[in-house]
């Protein structure tokens, strides 16, 4: 039987998995799972906003210690290291991050968050792990023990580490910042999972190259001469203004960059004005900015200036008036996959997993685990895999067109987590025992 699916706009041809013979490291897994799901639902149901990933550190950096790894709390503010040295050979970081969103649970799980914190912005919010978060931490314990129990068969130092405030980009930064790659021993090789509601539960993607986009967050603010509604000719619109603006903007993609180089330039907020019969002498535009390569970036968002100052003088307005554009820092590196290490993990896997491993197309979507290459580029090897988290019912029920599927960090994004705690153990797993074994092992 074949099945076919819709991924980030590509056709993905699967083939039904065969039936797979017994496996050691498999059953291994399957032995530890009732525990980690456990761990999950818990993990689940008290999930922590970014930087206030406390309790969550502490539960997991204590199991990490008590398998025998030298442990570090508090690094890059919540984030835990955990560093176990066995003999000579390569340093495999392995990563998984801690933080929720503010996202109040919609899945109707026995288990459904039902916290409550306080944002930065002090706006108090419903807190839920609608990324699935929760699943790679259960997955990081797994691999870990799994690691652990068998060091006979591996040498080198493994580093694990969690990492907190993925979801407001900044905490594989913070980390670096507070020493990572020189507190503590600077791996060759990066590896982390990201679960995936865009496939079935139990399957494996891997892009080359380029994974996610580099993401940029830009807010411009466009000055007007404000006035009576009916009375125009004597105000400078910023309203007008910042349409023109908007509608330009759409040709950076469309005609400025290479049709062979992705991009995406979205408003997604235009506020201005409080009353019908008023021009407002203000205009505020936000932007998401989506890209991959650092060249393209520039061009992006040098565009952006260009076209919002071309506007505005355009439309008459005097140098003191011209609208101010200010790139959000941090900002959102690209994933870049290495190709070495791609090729190597994708040959381990293939065996393993047969036609549950596909390579898939590359995603608009921002991920910091971007950083930990960009620290060092020429010794750092990275990949970052997909696990699929679609339960088989609701698969087959969404390819018929009887229901549409939640994506991620919807409130009612609910991955069948065993099956992708399970399949991202096993593949972590075996793709570090590779990259570690022993010569002549």
């Amino acid at each position: 039987m074949r099945r076919v699916w819709q991924w980030a706009g590509a056709s993905v041809l699967v083939l039904a998995a065969a039936p797979v013979q017994a496996d050691e490291l498999r059953d291994a897994v399957a032995a530890d799972l009732p525990a980690l799901v456990e761990l999950y639902k818990d993990l689940h149901a008290n999930p922590e906003l970014s930087f206030q990933e406390v309790e969550t550190a502490k539960k997991l950096a204590a199991r990490a210690r008590a398998m025998g790894f030298a442990v570090t709390e508090g690094v890059g503010k919540t984030g835990v290291v955990a560093v176990l040295r066995n003999g000579d050979g390569p340093t495999v970081m392995l990563r998984a991050d801690m933080d929720g969103l503010p996202v109040i649970e919609q899945t109707g799980l026995p288990y459904a968050s039902k916290r409550r914190a306080v944002a930065p912005n002090g706006t108090e919010t419903g807190v839920m792990h609608a990324c699935g978060h929760d699943t790679h931490m259960a997955a990081w314990i797994g691999t870990a023990q799994q690691l652990v129990a068998r060091k006979a068969q591996w040498s080198g130092t493994l580093v694990m580490i969690l990492q907190p405030a993925e979801e407001v980009g900044e905490g594989a930064k913070a980390m670096l910042d507070d020493g990572l790659f020189t507190r503590f021993p600077k791996p060759d090789y990066v590896l982390a999972f990201h679960d995936a509601a865009q496939f079935p539960a139990g399957h494996v993607g891997y892009a080359k190259g380029f994974a996610l986009a580099n993401v940029d967050s830009v807010d411009i603010v466009v000055p007007g001469v404000g006035g009576h509604g009916a009375y125009p000719h004597t105000t400078k619109d910023p309203v007008v203004l910042a349409a023109a603006i908007v509608m330009r903007l759409q040709t950076l993609v469309s005609r400025e960059l290479n049709p062979t180089d992705s991009a995406v330039v979205t408003v997604g907020s235009f506020q201005a004005g409080a009353k019908h019969n008023i021009i407002p002498d203000e205009a505020r535009l936000q932007l998401t900015v989506r890209s991959y390569s650092d060249e393209s970036r520039q061009q992006l968002l040098d565009g952006i200036a260009r076209i919002a100052r071309g506007e505005a003088i355009a439309a008459g307005m005097p140098d003191d008036k011209l609208p101010t554009m200010t790139v959000k820092t941090p900002y959102t590196p690209a994933t870049f996959n290495t190709a070495a290490l791609t090729e190597r993990v994708v040959a381990t896997l293939t065996p393993r997993f047969q036609d549950r491993l596909m390579e898939v197309p590359a995603v608009m979507g921002g991920e910091d685990f971007s950083q930990y290459y960009r620290a060092d580029r020429e010794n750092v090897e990275s990949l970052i895999l997909w696990v699929g988290g679609v339960r088989a019912e609701e698969w087959a029920k969404a390819q018929a067109g009887e229901i549409t599927l939640p994506s991620l960090h919807s409130p009612f994004w609910a991955p069948d987590a065993p099956v992708v705690i399970a399949t991202a153990t096993e593949a972590l797993t075996a793709a570090t025992l590779d990259l570690m074994k022993k010569q002549g092992g």
